[in-house]
């Protein structure tokens, strides 16, 4: 992929992962991009690099514009390899460059590289860079999502290079948002940013909105957001902003994900009644396998849904593995704003349920307790009462939502 001005003299000059699928530990089924940028003016700036399969990709589309010892400034948003992979290899090139990073990221960097020979510049909120013709204004934002985290901000171009918010993980030949639409849908646009948010952002809400307050606070103008991943927002960077802010705010679908996973299908078996009794409540239902759903996709369902029921059969007196491993990913998330509730089968002694109502009171969400056991595979009485389950859940879900 070759470079693209995104504005006069500012080029992406990123890579596109077409294959990766795995993306430590988040399911890639779209690729993703690594994008970063060289702003050409006075004074020769790059920002950010990529990950370092990447190196010669990103140098070549360089090299088609400038030489990179040419290169006098190099901005460093964020540490993280798949953004800093190959910024030893540009080093070598670039002999006279300063790197322009937070106090956090030097310290990251240093831990990564030699950076003995490195010129540092440590910046701050509110520092600015002259170029030439143009000024570029850092902007902190510590652990969103990783301490060292900044923004840079151009202010002759109203541009905000966003590091990791605001991006996606989805890998197309078109740079901007209106380019994306011409082969792909709204909604799946809009479904890559939840994606991403739900497994990367969610613990900072309160963060992401203080973040957007201060950037309106300071009167900055922005009509096109770049980001290190994925489309670059040019026709409507305002939809992005608002779908944070919503996202920040906890916002979710008044429906249900029940999520279960089962060894002899009892368990299974009793995700049927207890879906059939939330739809009869009138409530939007969906039922998510762990071992058949990569767990960034049962992160998101849990997300966009107001309510969820945890379904595991109980092994060695706890939960069945997977089980646990869903909700070890999603104490990390640290989620807000969510009514929850467990249903299982044991044979000769409980204890997944019981585990995990202990793991929601542990996450602080709202519960319906005490859930709902069966004893090895599920009776008529059984499936009876799993319905009842379901249709009274679905009128706790309803009753929490009106809070929001």
């Amino acid at each position: 992929m070759e470079s693209v001005e995104i504005k006069p003299g500012i080029f992406w000059v990123g890579a596109i992962d077409w294959g990766v699928r795995d993306f430590h530990g988040y399911v890639t089924p779209n690729g993703t991009t690594y994008n970063n940028y060289l702003l050409m003016d006075e004074k020769i700036t790059l920002i950010d690099t990529v990950k370092d399969d990447f190196s010669k990709v990103m140098l070549d589309n360089v090299r088609n514009i400038v030489d990179p010892a040419r290169i006098e400034h190099i901005i460093v948003n964020h540490i993280e390899p798949d953004h800093t992979g190959c910024l030893d290899k540009v080093m070598d090139l670039t002999p006279n460059a300063t790197l322009y990073i937070t106090d956090k990221g030097k310290q990251g960097l240093d831990r990564h590289f030699d950076t003995s020979r490195w010129k540092f510049k440590i910046v701050k909120t509110g520092d600015t860079l002259n170029t030439g013709s143009k000024t570029l204004m850092f902007l902190e934002t510590p652990m969103l999502h990783w301490p060292d985290s900044m923004m840079t901000y151009v202010r002759k171009d109203k541009l905000l290079i966003s590091q990791d918010a605001f991006g996606q993980h989805y890998a197309t030949s078109g740079r901007f948002d209106d380019e994306f639409f011409t082969c792909f849908s709204v909604y799946e646009l809009e479904n890559a940013v939840k994606d991403y948010y739900a497994n990367i952002l969610m613990p900072f809400g309160s963060l992401i909105k203080a973040k957007i307050a201060e950037i309106q606070k300071l009167g900055l103008e922005i009509d096109m957001i770049a980001p290190d991943h994925g489309i670059i927002w040019r026709s409507d960077p305002g939809k992005v902003v608002n779908m944070y802010l919503d996202m920040a705010d906890g916002k979710a679908d008044e429906r249900v994900v029940i999520i279960y996973d089962t060894m002899w299908n009892s368990t299974g078996r009793m995700t049927q009644p207890i879906m059939q009794g939330i739809k009869d409540e009138n409530m939007d239902v969906k039922v998510i396998k762990l071992r058949s759903t990569p767990m960034s996709i049962a992160i998101k369902e849990f997300w966009q849904a107001r309510g969820c029921l945890l379904g595991t059969p109980t092994l060695n007196n706890i939960m069945f593995p997977s089980a646990a491993e869903f909700l070890t990913h999603l104490r990390g998330l640290r989620p807000k704003n969510r009514i929850v509730g467990a249903f299982g089968s044991y044979g000769w002694a409980g204890g997944g349920v019981k585990e995990a109502y202990e793991e929601f009171r542990r996450m602080k969400l709202e519960t319906v307790e005490p859930g709902i056991q069966v004893k090895y595979r599920p009776s008529l009485e059984d499936e009876s009462a799993c319905y009842e389950f379901g249709k009274e859940f679905a009128g706790k879900v309803r009753e929490y939502h009106r809070k929001f």
